[in-house]
C-alpha cells in the first residue's frame, strides 16, 4: 500500500527531461533550502506557513533525486545561525522534523530511502532528538537514497571540532603532524563516510554558502535560482541537474 502511494506521487513528478543524459547525474546533491518566509510574505501569510509548505517540497524533490539515481541529498535544515530568529519560529522549525517523518517515515522506510542527520544535538528539543534517532534508527539498513538532513549545522564549528580532534591526536601520539593532509581532514568530518557534493543547489536568488560544507563544497558546482524553496518543483530540480550535465569539471586541470 505504502510502495503504491509513493508511486502514485512519483507518477506526478514531471518526467526526466528527454534531454537529460543517462547516467551522468550527480553522487551527491547538496541544498539549501532558501525562501521560505519571503515565500509566505509575498502571499500575506505567516512565516509559518512558508516553513510548512517548504516541508512537503523536500519530498518533491526526495522522489525526483530517487527517479535520477541520485545516491545522497543533503538538506540544510536549519543552522548554527538560525538560532538567533525568534523563539515562535524556531520553536515551529524544532516540529517539522517531527511532522515530516510522522508523515513520510513509513513511505521512506518502504521505498529503501536512509535518513541521516549531520549536525550538533546541543539545545535540539527533545522530541526533535527523538523523531531523527528514531527514522535513523528504522532505515539504517536501507541501501537506497541517502536523505541527509543537516539540522544545527554550522561548517565552521564542524571544522574547528575535526581540528581539535586532529590536535588531541598528535598530542597523545596517535597522529605525526606530519601526515596530517585532506584524507585525515575529511575523515574527521561529520560528512567522513559520503562523498563531497558534485552539485550545491540554493534557492531564493541568494548567493551565499551560509556556513554550510564549506570544506566539502571546494570541487562542487553550483547553481542558484531566484525561485523560493516552496515553490522550487522537480523541473527546477532538472534543470539543475542538466546545467551540471553541460559542465566540464577540471579540479583545477585542463
Amino acid at each position: 500500500m505504502i510502495k503504491r502511494l509513493w508511486a502514485k506521487l512519483s507518477g506526478s513528478i514531471a518526467p526526466k527531461p528527454a534531454s537529460m543524459e543517462e547516467g551522468n547525474v550527480p553522487t551527491h546533491v547538496a541544498i539549501i533550502m532558501d525562501g521560505n518566509g519571503r515565500w509566505a510574505k509575498k502571499r500575506g501569510l505567516p512565516r509559518m506557513a512558508g516553513h510548512h509548505s517548504g516541508m512537503k517540497t523536500v519530498k518533491r524533490i526526495t522522489i525526483a533525486a530517487d527517479r535520477l539515481g541520485i545516491k545522497y541529498l543533503t538538506m540544510y535544515a536549519f543552522s548554527t545561525e538560525n538560532w538567533k530568529r525568534p523563539k515562535a519560529e524556531v520553536d515551529f522549525l524544532m516540529k517539522l522534523p517531527q511532522q515530516f517523518l510522522e508523515i513520510e517515515l513509513d513511505e521512506l522506510i518502504a521505498n529503501n530511502v536512509q535518513v541521516r542527520m549531520m549536525g550538533s544535538r546541543d539545545n535540539l528539543p527533545s522530541h526533535t532528538i527523538h523523531a531523527l534517532e528514531e527514522a535513523v534508527s528504522k532505515t539504517a539498513g536501507n541501501t537506497g537514497l541517502v536523505l541527509n538532513f543537516a539540522l544545527n549545522y554550522g561548517s565552521r564549528i564542524e571544522m574547528l571540532d575535526a581540528i581539535k580532534h586532529i590536535a588531541l591526536d598528535v598530542k597523545n601520539g596517535k597522529l605525526d603532524a606530519e601526515d596530517i593532509d585532506e584524507d585525515v581532514m575529511s575523515s574527521r568530518l561529520l560528512t567522513c563516510d559520503i562523498p563531497d557534493p558534485d552539485l550545491l543547489i540554493r534557492t531564493s536568488g541568494e548567493l551565499r554558502l551560509s556556513n554550510f560544507m564549506l570544506w566539502q563544497l571546494a570541487y562542487s558546482e553550483f547553481w542558484f535560482t531566484d525561485v523560493y524553496w516552496p515553490e522550487f518543483t522537480e523541473k527546477h530540480f532538472h534543470e539543475a541537474i542538466e546545467t551540471y550535465q553541460r559542465r566540464a569539471r577540471r579540479y583545477g586541470g585542463l
